[in-house]
C-alpha cells in the first residue's frame, strides 16, 4: 500500500475515484465533483502547481494531494496541507481525506492517514491539526488510533491534533 501524489498516479483511475464520491460528505468536499475528464486533467495541473506554491488562490496555502493505492486498486484520497492560515487552524487543518464507500471499514483509512503522517513529518510539520464532523465517529476512531487527541470542539465539529515526536 502507498500513497501516490496525484500528478503522478494513472488520471483515469484517480478521475473515476474523484467521481465515486458525493460533492460533500461527512465534511469532505469534493472539489472537482461533476468535471468531465478534461477539467480534471486542467485540474491535476492546477494541483501540481499548487504542491510547489505556485499559482495559489488568495488564502490558499500549498498542499499535496495523493492517492492511496493497494496494489492496483485506488482506495480513497488525502491531502496535506503544508502550512495552515488562520482559516485552516481554525477548521479543517493539515490533513482531509475520502475512501471510496466499497473500501470503508477495512483499514485502509488508517493506514493512509497513518502513510500521511510519514509525509508530513518529511516536511517538518510537528502538530498535526485535524477536524472531524461528530457525526463521524468512524474517521473520529481513525485520527484517534493515529494518535490524535480531542483539543477542543464546536457543535459540529471535534477539532484533533497529532503532536508529533518522530
Amino acid at each position: 500500500m502507498e500513497l501516490v501524489r496525484v500528478q503522478d498516479s494513472d488520471y483515469q483511475k484517480t478521475y473515476e475515484l474523484y467521481m465515486s464520491f458525493p460533492e460533500n460528505e461527512n465534511g469532505y468536499i469534493n472539489n472537482v465533483y461533476g468535471y468531465t475528464y478534461e477539467q480534471f486533467l486542467e485540474w491535476i495541473e492546477m494541483k501540481r502547481n499548487w504542491s510547489l506554491g505556485k499559482d495559489l488562490p488568495d488564502g490558499f496555502v500549498p498542499d499535496t494531494t495523493y492517492v492511496l493505492v493497494d496494489e492496483d486498486n485506488y482506495i480513497g484520497v488525502f491531502n496535506l496541507r503544508h502550512c495552515l492560515n488562520d482559516f485552516l487552524r481554525e477548521g479543517p487543518g493539515h490533513i482531509g481525506y475520502c475512501i471510496s464507500k466499497k473500501y470503508r471499514g477495512k483499514g485502509y483509512a488508517t493506514k493512509g492517514l497513518e502513510l500521511t503522517l510519514t509525509k508530513a513529518r518529511q516536511m517538518c510539520i510537528h502538530e498535526i491539526y485535524m477536524s472531524v464532523n461528530k457525526d463521524n465517529p468512524a474517521s473520529l476512531r481513525v485520527q484517534i488510533k493515529n494518535g490524535a487527541y480531542i483539543h477542543h470542539e464546536n457543535e459540529k465539529e471535534y477539532f484533533t491534533r497529532i503532536n508529533e515526536t518522530e
